[in-house]
Order: structure tokens, then sequence, then C-alpha cells
């Protein structure tokens, strides 16, 4: 289903949603109160592993993927994140930190970044940016490419059930590229962090068809039945055209550290419920909500989890745990997350900001828009085109591409005899 490119009256749009979807739920307090029992007894989980001293993220080793066990995986199933430490050898993000440090360096990014506000985060309290805009560097591309990232986004792919309501949605274990950003917070830097929100959707939700069929559960009066890793209808799901829609399906959004980081060093945070969701969805159509209200949802803006609406969940936002250089951090593109203040930090906190999006056709497409976007050193098209690359030096380019990267932008293998990379690393469900 494309999405439209007539303008809608939002206010008259989330009137008519709620009064159809009312309807097809019909007992929507008592659906309402069958998730928000099942909340407060997740949410009272959360709370009292945190306070036993347990560790609540799911960690993993790398080396050690293909001996994950049916209670690792259980884990990352309930609490919808993961940290997967050792995906890269500490030594080399160090040194993928340094070469980012160079490249911004010597083209002279400090002197010539203008900051950008793009509204994605109108409404929620952020401190100073430290997420720059910069997509094609050496380190994004090598790291994005690089086998070991593979394997670990076909391992989390398989969390998802990829063939569900007669059809294939999508393939776990074929790579595409989201190009993200980097972001560098300077040792010292304070910062208000983000308040918590989630991503990929906010009015679109309640109001577009593919996302209903989406949450079709959770709309037909049958909540507890959502399955937050049906990937139904998720690869057909478009947003509102705005300068900050996604136009990829990421089962699970993630970063790549480049230093060392602490968990009271304003790092993120997650409600480590995935069946949440169904909680916002339901919240939205209650009394106390007006009618032309979404508890703040705004087309064009990341959906706000305020203590307002969302006070019950609240409790359960926790802390990544330490992280070193080469960890990599996931979490379920639903995933309520935040980032949390901070006030004279130590150290650097870099990260490289690389998702995991299987092969699909909606992804395929979106990758090779930014295929092309590299071939010029252009912002690619879900971010806003500041285009600071298209004149640096030092940008790579398609010849130095490995064949994995250039097959995740659409640019085709290219491959002589001989220069293949090692085949990624495949794991059982």
């Amino acid at each position: 289903m494309a999405s439209s490119t007539a303008p809608v009256d939002f206010p008259a749009a989330i009137r008519a949603a709620k009064t159809e979807l009312r309807t097809r739920i019909g007992d929507v307090r008592g659906a309402f109160a069958q998730v928000e029992a099942r909340m407060r007894e997740e949410v009272a989980a959360v709370v009292a592993q945190r306070e036993r001293g347990e560790q609540v993220w799911p960690v993993l080793e790398f080396a050690e993927l293909d001996r994950v066990t049916e209670a690792q995986r259980a884990a990352i199933r309930r609490r919808g994140c993961a940290v997967i430490r050792g995906t890269f050898p500490r030594e080399r993000a160090e040194a993928w930190d340094a070469e980012l440090v160079d490249y911004l360096a010597r083209n002279d990014f400090e002197g010539s970044y203008r900051y950008l506000d793009d509204g994605v985060f109108g409404g929620l309290a952020a401190g100073k940016p430290s997420i720059f805009p910069i997509y094609w560097s050496g380190p994004q591309l090598a790291a994005r490419s690089d086998p070991n990232m593979a394997a670990v986004r076909t391992f989390l792919n398989g969390f998802w059930r990829h063939e569900s309501e007669g059809r294939v949605w999508f393939d776990p274990a074929r790579d595409t590229a989201y190009p993200d950003r980097v972001r560098r917070r300077a040792p010292g830097a304070s910062s208000a962090g983000l308040s918590p929100h989630t991503d990929s959707g906010s009015v679109e939700r309640w109001l577009l068809p593919a996302y209903q069929q989406v949450f079709r559960h959770v709309f037909s009066a049958d909540p507890l039945r959502y399955d937050p890793w049906d990937g139904a209808y998720r690869t057909e799901v478009h947003e509102y055209p705005s300068t900050v829609m996604c136009s990829a399906f990421r089962t699970f959004q993630g970063w790549t550290a480049l230093s060392d980081m602490a968990p009271t060093e304003g790092v993120l945070h997650v409600v480590p419920i995935p069946s949440a969701m169904a909680y916002l969805l339901l919240r939205a159509l209650q009394d106390d909500v007006p009618e032309d209200d979404l508890c703040g949802a705004a087309n064009g803006q990341a959906l706000p989890i305020s203590e307002r609406w969302h006070s019950l969940l609240l409790p359960a936002l926790t802390p990544i745990p330490a992280v070193e250089p080469g960890d990599t951090v996931w979490w379920h593109g639903d995933l309520i997350h935040s980032v949390g203040p901070v006030t004279g930090q130590r150290g650097w906190a870099n990260v490289m900001y690389i998702p995991a999006g299987p092969h699909c056709p909606k992804n395929a497409e979106y990758a090779a828009r930014c295929g092309q976007a590299f071939l010029t050193g252009a912002s690619p098209a879900d971010f806003a085109a500041e285009d600071y690359e298209t004149t640096w030096t030092g940008r790579p380019g398609l010849a130095e591409l490995n064949p994995l990267g250039r097959k995740q932008l659409g640019l085709g293998q290219g491959v002589s005899a001989g220069s293949r990379p090692r085949e990624p690393r495949r794991f059982g469900r």
C-alpha cells in the first residue's frame, strides 16, 4: 500500500479512526483492562529483577551464538532486547573510532556542521544533539557489511515469525542495508538525554489499514493474542510522508559501541516489554483521552511515552549494562526507549547506528535508493538532505565496498574469482 501525498486532516482522521476501532473492539474498557493487568505483572517483574541485582538485558557472547540456550532465547523474546559482546574485536572498534575522528577532522566537519532540527523528537525532552549526519565513512561501511554483523542480524531476525497468515513476509537470512548516523559525545559533556518514545510510526499505528492489520488482535477485542514477534503485514506498512518517516522494516534497532560506556553515562534505556505496544494502542482509545488526541501522537514525530498517559510502564525503564568497544546493542523495533541524562560525562560515548533490516520488497527498494545515494555521498532518503559527504575527501567509493556491502545496497556483486569474503555464520532459530 503506497502512502498518499494528499493532505490529511489529522484531528478528523483520529476522531474517525477512534469511532471505527471502538466499534470493532466493542468492550474497549474490558480489552484495556486485560492488557493493563498483564502490563502490571510485566513491569513488576522487571522492577523486581532489577532490585535483586540481576541483569535485565540479556547478554550473549558473539563467539557463542551457535550455542545459545533455550533459556537465553526465551529471555530475548520476553525482553525484546540484547547486548551481544565481542561482535567485533575491541581493537578493531577502537581503530574505527580513530578513523572516524580523522574523517571528520580532515573535512572540517566541526567548522561546517549546522545542526538541523528535523522535528522527529518534537515534544520530547532532549539535550544538545550529539548525533552527526554522517553515513558513508569507511568504518560505517565496514561494520555494516562485515560477516559478523550479518551473522548477528540473521540470528536476531530469527526471533521473528517470517511466515504467517499463509504468506512469507521477509527472508530472515538475507541482509539489506539501512544506513544511519553516528553519535559522538565528548568527555565532560552534559546532556538532558531524550525522553521515552517509540519509532517507526506514530499516528499511523491507529490510522493506516496495514498497521491495523499488524495489530489486528489488539483491535478485535482479543489483545492478549497479540504477538510482537509476528512479522505479518509489517513489510506492507508505509508512514505518512514527512521529513522523519522510516522507509524500512527494522526487526531490531541497534548500535555498535566504539567506546566504553557505563549504565550511568547517558546511555540507552528501554521498557523491556515488547507487548507494551498493545497497552499504548488501547490506552489512546479510553474515555479520558480527548477525541482528536492519541496520547500526544503527532505525524512526523516519534511517538511520546509520557507520565500523563503511560505512567504504569515507566518504572520498567532500564539502562543497558556496561559495554565495551565492539559490543552491539539491540532492541525490538517497537520497544519504548529513551536516553538517560548525564552531567560531566567520563570518557567518550561513541556509537554507530546499525539496525537489522531483513530482505523484503519494501526494504530492498529503499536499500537500492540508498545505494544510489552512496555513489554520490548524499544523505539517504529517510534523512534530511544535508549531503555533507558529497565533496569530502577520504569517502570510500564503490571499489572499497565488499561484495556483501554491494548486495546490501542493491549494487550487485561485482566479484572476481577468488575475491569473495567468507560467508556469514548461520545460526539456528
